[in-house]
């Protein structure tokens, strides 16, 4: 939990590997993940690399293996997963591995290639069957004009619609009528009709009739719905005509036979291939089958396999070879106390290849900024992704993390203090808590359900310090706990209090029993008239307070900053006068808030001193910054205490005086240090910062970071007035800013309790009003409703708000005063990351 409030100490080090046992060495380092290389090679294409061929086979592989995922996926088939991480494999298994991979993608292709030719061929053999069966009925149906061998006498009337009188007889010979059978889309019919017509210029007819079952397409393997036509017509022309418009609309035309007897011979033909088809194609399913569940047994491990030796890989393209080109040079980040750990997984890799050259690893010194590196576990990472959101930490800055697993949940609670709500979140995320390892293993790729089971633990805190909070402000769905009995007595008889609405708590009446209800506020409040007066004032003084704490903690983080770096300057010039000016004014108005709870009651007999005579907070606040006063003294008494208002101009002549110096004293300092050429910081700076863990690392970019500089890194002064003054309105103005920004605390919280008052008085309060056992019925329907409302709009969209709030105090309002955020994080190359990110990115 070190490395939790400052980054590791992390070490650039130089990695001499044989190049027999670079392989091995890289896999234990990527099961270890503790090491982020550096790419030696950045001018150098990645096709022009040393392993690109590996890299390649690789690709290869994970497409077969995609294929036969799509097609075990196709088949429902379940791919077996042990939840293990079998090692990268050595790379003369690559080849028995592809050989595999190409012995099961030949094997399903040819597979697929038989079961789709011969469900084409069922296809034709089921369409065909499907024309003899309704061309039958189109022939056998009385009112049809047929061609003359065909027909009767008594259908003699259509054929001369069709042809005319003159042309049914020509040369004494009776002409024959053509036809046409075939299959087409349903949804095609319409337009096909209407183009038959069109050019054919009405010299055909049609007729058609739907297929009741819809048909597999062998390519698609879609459902699809057709029809059966047929199309008669006179003459060569109109069937090339006809033809060439049943391919232009893809329908698939079958000889069909004039005799009956023809048709009833083909159809039971037809009907003996599909038997012997559909005994075929279940054979070939079956094949199938069995080569799928095979290689769902094993497709899991394979794709871990494939993809660790695809990444090793592509590390070892990072990598130089020195010059006997039997040596592989990597530079790479290690956290320092790691160092011995690295060198024990590197001997094991070794061990492995059976290379007799023991590894070199060498830490370098260098300049370059170390990336930032915060050991977290299950617990702590989701508080570290909300601060690194805002930015990385600069490398050995403090981190927020530790502080806001406190305090972010407990301001998100001053805004959403309910203990209904708050339980419901609490039990929401107890159960993503109870339930993470299977939850984990279902692998689910939504968005927001990654967003909220990444952040499970900081909902359970939400909730659970909301019900705290809730107990304080005695809330519960807008109604109260009256656990120890209201320290308030009514006075009155009932007939007085109905006719009397706007009665309020007075507490110098006899009604108050002069004591607090022991446990947050007393349930009465939650039915008086001047409840909403009472709380503004409660509440919006609490966020006031909590507020200049926060900033105020925050403040001192930076004095730690300063320290650890040894900026004695930065502590001088930046810090004490900060605290000061901090102190000064927002301090003391905290401290005002609490002298007026102590120092004046409802029931003081002193006039001066009584609760008509309490002055403002805020109004004493501005009259101290503006040096006046606006009471009458012989009236009420305009201060506190003796003393206050010689005190109050000093603190803020003090407090001015300090603005100046934040402006000015740091400049001037480095100004005079460039002229005199010597060193802003203490001479053993050097030392210290590698007692402390830089180990050198001190370049241009950190040294602005912790405020120091070396003799031969000279700025422009005119450049360093300006940063400064930047960064002092900054603070000055973004003090009086932020204060009042801790004012939300107070807003939400209060437009939360009276949404939650609404609510009930609006939708529940009408289901209790109801009597007999229709109540119950409607008590039941509106009880539905008012629940829904609640998780809807007072638990999701309020508690995404109050979050969102908190998200920003924490960002803007604690973390400026200290934390700059502009490191870059630790990216160590690890099998366990790969392999997360591998199974929640979309399938090619």
């Amino acid at each position: 939990m070190g490395s939790l409030f400052r980054s590791e100490e992390m070490a650039l080090c130089q990695l001499f590997l044989q190049s027999e046992a670079a392989y091995a060495c890289v896999s234990e380092l990527g099961e270890l993940g503790l090491v982020q290389f550096r790419d030696l090679n950045p001018d150098v294409n990645a096709f022009q690399r040393k392993f690109v061929n590996e890299v390649r086979r690789c690709d290869e592989m994970e497409r077969k293996l995609r294929y036969l995922e799509k097609e075990i996926r196709k088949d429902g088939i379940p791919m077996l997963d042990t939840g293990e991480s079998p090692e990268a494999p050595q790379p003369r298994e690559m080849i028995d591995l592809e050989a595999t991979f190409e012995k099961l993608e030949n094997e399903l292709r040819e597979v697929n290639q038989n079961a789709e030719a011969l469900k084409r061929n069922f296809l034709e053999l089921t369409e065909l069957k499907h024309i003899l069966r309704k061309t039958q009925v189109f022939f056998d149906e009385a009112e049809f004009g047929l061609p003359p061998q065909m027909a009767d006498p008594s259908s003699q009337d259509e054929q001369v619609t069709l042809l005319g009188e003159e042309g049914l007889r020509a040369g004494g010979q009776t002409l024959k009528l053509g036809f046409v059978a075939g299959v087409i889309l349903r949804e095609r019919i319409p337009a096909f009709e209407r183009m038959l017509w069109r050019a054919c210029r009405g010299n055909v007819f049609l007729r058609q009739a739907e297929i009741e079952t819809p048909l597999e397409d062998p390519t698609t393997s879609d459902q699809v719905h057709k029809s059966v036509f047929i199309i008669f017509f006179q003459g060569d022309q109109l069937k090339s005509r006809v033809k060439k418009i049943c391919e232009g609309f893809r329908a698939t035309l079958y000889p069909c036979p004039e005799a009956p007897s023809d048709r009833r011979e083909m159809a039971m033909g037809v009907m003996t291939r599909i038997e012997d088809l559909n005994t075929v194609l279940g054979q070939t399913q079956d094949h199938r089958h069995r080569v799928l569940a095979a290689a769902a047994k094993n497709i899991t491990n394979w794709f871990i396999k494939v993809r660790k030796i695809k990444a090793i890989y592509h590390t070892l393209n990072l990598f130089n070879l020195d010059v006997t080109q039997k040596c592989l040079i990597a530079e790479c980040w290690v956290p320092s106390l790691d160092l011995e750990t690295i060198q024990l997984a590197l001997r094991r890799g070794t061990e492995r290849s059976g290379s007799s050259v023991p590894p070199i690893l060498n830490r370098m010194e260098t300049f370059e900024n170390p990336p930032t590196y915060n050991r977290t576990n299950k617990f702590t990472s989701g508080f570290q992704h909300l601060v690194n959101a805002y930015g990385v930490a600069s490398y050995r800055e403090a981190n927020p993390a530790p502080y806001t697993i406190i305090t972010f949940p407990f301001l998100f609670a001053v805004m959403f203090g309910d203990l209904g709500h708050g339980a419901l979140m609490a039990c929401f995320g107890g159960y993503l808590v109870l339930k993470e390892k299977p939850l984990a293993a279902k692998k689910i790729q939504s968005d927001v359900w990654t967003i909220f089971f990444g952040g499970r633990y900081i909902i359970l805190l939400m909730g659970l310090f909301s019900m705290y909070t809730g107990l304080i402000y005695n809330d519960v769905f807008s109604k109260s706990l009256n656990i120890f009995g209201s320290n308030w007595q009514n006075n009155y008889d009932e007939s007085t209090l109905m006719a009397n609405k706007d009665l309020q708590l007075d507490p110098n009446s006899t009604a108050y029993l002069k004591y607090p209800y022991p446990f947050g506020l007393d349930p009465i409040w939650q039915v008086a008239e001047n409840k909403i007066i009472f709380l503004n004032s409660y509440k919006m003084k609490i966020s006031i307070i909590f507020g200049v704490f926060h900033m105020l903690f925050g403040v001192l983080l930076s004095l730690w900053n300063h320290t650890y770096f040894r900026d004695r300057m930065s502590i001088l010039c930046e810090f004490i006068p900060q605290i000061i000016f901090m102190c000064f004014l927002f301090l003391y108005m905290v401290l005002l808030m609490f002298t007026k709870w102590v120092g004046y009651s409802a029931d003081s007999l002193d006039v001066k001193s009584g609760p008509y005579c309490a002055p403002s907070i805020l109004i004493t606040f501005i009259n101290m910054v503006l040096f006046k006063s606006s009471k009458n003294p012989s009236v009420c008494d305009d201060w506190m205490f003796a003393g206050q208002g010689a005190l109050q101009k000093l603190l803020v002549i003090i407090a001015l005086l300090c603005v100046p110096i934040m402006l000015l004293a740091k400049p001037i300092m480095i100004m005079r240090a460039q002229k005199q050429h010597q060193p802003l910081t203490n001479a053993g700076h050097t030392n210290t910062a590698a007692e402390n863990g830089d180990a050198g690392y001190q370049n241009e970019e950190m040294m602005q970071q912790t405020q120091t500089q070396a003799p031969h890194q000279e700025e422009d002064i005119t450049e360093i007035f300006i940063h400064q003054g930047i960064h002092t309105i900054e603070y000055v103005l973004g003090s009086v800013s932020h204060t009042a920004s801790y004012l939300r605390l107070w807003a939400l919280s209060l437009a939360h309790a009276q949404l939650s008052e609404v609510l009930w008085n609006m939708v529940l309060r009408n289901g209790l009003t109801i009597n007999d056992w229709v109540g119950g019925i409607v008590l039941w329907a509106i009880f539905a409703f008012w629940a829904m409302l609640t998780v809807s709009i007072l638990v999701l969209m309020e508690g995404l708000s109050a979050f969102l709030h908190t998200l920003r105090l924490h960002w803007v309002e604690f973390q400026s005063k200290f934390y700059h955020g502009q490191g870059y994080g630790f990216a160590p190359f690890a099998f366990e990351a790969i392999l997360d990110q591998a199974s929640t990115s979309p399938e090619d």
